[in-house]
Formats: C-alpha cells, sequence, structure tokens
C-alpha cells in the first residue's frame, strides 16, 4: 500500500512538472535554440502527462490496449528524445560548421544502426513481429541517445562552449537516460525478477523528476553567458569612449 501511494505521489510529480516546464516554455516566447526543447515537452506532456492516464483509466493496467498504446508511445517519446538530442548537437555546433557536418553523418548513422539492430531481432522473434520490434527498437534508441549524450556532454567540455543552459538541459537529459538504461540492464540481468521491478518502477520516475528540474532551472535560473567577441566589441567601444 505505502509503494502504490508512493509510486502514484512520483507520477503526479511528474505530471505537474511536465505540464509547469510547458508553461514556462510557452511564456517565455518561442525561440529558435529552445525550437527542439519545446516540442519535446510538449510532446512528453501530451503523451505521459494526459493520453496515457486517459487510456489507463479507461481500459486498465493489465489490458492489451494499454499495453499496445504505452509501447506505441513509448517509441514516439523515444524517437522525441533521439531529435531533441541532434538538435542540442546542432546547437552546440552552431559556430562551427564543419564540425556541425560531420557530427551530422554520425547521428544518421546511428539512427540507420538502431534500424538494423532491431531489424534482427524479427529473425529471432517472427512470431511476434508487432511487440517485439517496437520494444527492442524503443529500448536500443535510448541506449543509443544515453551514448550520444554522453559525448554530446564531452564534446561542449573539450570544445568550451559558453552555453550555460545547454550544459544544464544536457545533464537533465544525462539523468533521465542513465535511469533508463540501468532499471533495463538491472531487469536483463535478473531476468524480470520482482526485486528488478520494483526498482525499475521506482528508479525511471525519480530519474525523470530529476530531469524536470533541472530543465525547470535551467531555463529560469541558468545564467545566459555574453559571447567573448561581444564583450570584446564592448571593451573595446568603452576604450576608445575615455581615450
Amino acid at each position: 500500500m505505502t509503494d502504490q501511494i508512493l509510486f502514484q505521489g512520483l507520477q503526479y510529480g511528474i505530471y505537474i512538472l511536465e505540464g509547469v516546464l510547458c508553461l514556462l516554455l510557452a511564456r517565455q516566447g518561442a525561440r529558435r535554440r529552445r525550437l527542439g526543447l519545446c516540442v519535446y515537452v510538449t510532446l512528453l506532456f501530451v503523451l505521459d502527462g494526459v493520453a496515457r492516464p486517459a487510456v489507463l483509466d479507461h481500459f486498465g493496467r493489465t489490458s492489451m490496449q494499454f499495453a499496445y498504446f504505452y509501447w506505441l508511445t513509448d517509441v514516439a517519446l523515444a524517437m522525441g528524445a533521439f531529435l531533441l538530442t541532434c538538435s542540442f548537437f546542432r546547437r552546440a555546433c552552431a559556430h562551427e560548421a564543419k564540425l556541425w557536418q560531420l557530427v551530422r553523418l554520425l547521428l544518421i548513422f546511428v539512427f540507420i544502426l538502431v534500424l538494423v539492430i532491431s531489424a534482427l531481432s524479427l529473425t529471432r522473434h517472427y512470431t511476434h513481429l508487432y511487440t517485439v520490434f517496437i520494444v527492442e527498437f524503443s529500448q536500443n534508441l535510448y541506449f543509443s541517445c544515453l551514448v550520444l549524450n554522453t559525448l554530446l556532454f564531452i564534446m561542449i567540455q573539450q570544445l568550451a562552449i559558453e552555453d550555460d543552459e545547454l550544459g544544464l538541459l544536457v545533464c537533465g537529459m544525462g539523468l533521465q537516460f542513465a535511469g533508463e538504461a540501468a532499471g533495463l540492464a538491472l531487469l536483463h540481468l535478473t531476468s524480470g525478477g520482482d526485486f528488478a521491478r520494483a526498482i525499475f518502477s521506482f528508479l525511471n520516475p525519480i530519474c525523470t523528476l530529476g530531469m524536470l528540474v533541472t530543465w525547470i532551472y535551467a531555463v529560469t535560473r541558468a545564467p545566459q553567458t555574453v559571447p567573448v567577441d561581444t564583450l570584446v566589441g564592448k571593451q573595446t567601444a568603452l576604450v576608445e569612449a575615455v581615450d
């Protein structure tokens, strides 16, 4: 009973934070560099905060309708997360055109590789083509996002990119992907035991809460770093005025 209350509390906390983040982004207005974030947060709120609870209340947690709807929306969210990661790479390479060309090829290659690996699972489970492909594709895409997000964080540090908001957004995604990957790994290692399922049921929403809190801080409190060329220009104008 206590576990159910705690789980429900985490879920409603996630729904509230998703709605708050949507309102914050809408209030601050559309910005090109936040376009991917706005689309993903809206998709997350609509599917996870509105559609899934509605289907759950109508059909029940053990129904096939809810299971199919959950995994279909999970694929949509995984695709959204991948595209959001791509938009973060584009933002990090805003002043590096040649680097972005290489990164774009890498992202395309990774997506094709995920499709191929997921399709290979169909040869082993040809009697469950629909469900197995959806689950495999979603999990493989989330794992790819985790790896790409880690590479993006390293790239931001190596290139000394002065974008505090982007750094926090990437860290928030890292929390989400790390929780997802750790939970799935635990399920595979324990063959889906009851203890592993209990850990996974709490680990994933806790990491989602961490991501949403980090993102809310990023869009409200993260300092906006002034580009170096702008600072140099202001200093030059000040010196000329003094002279």
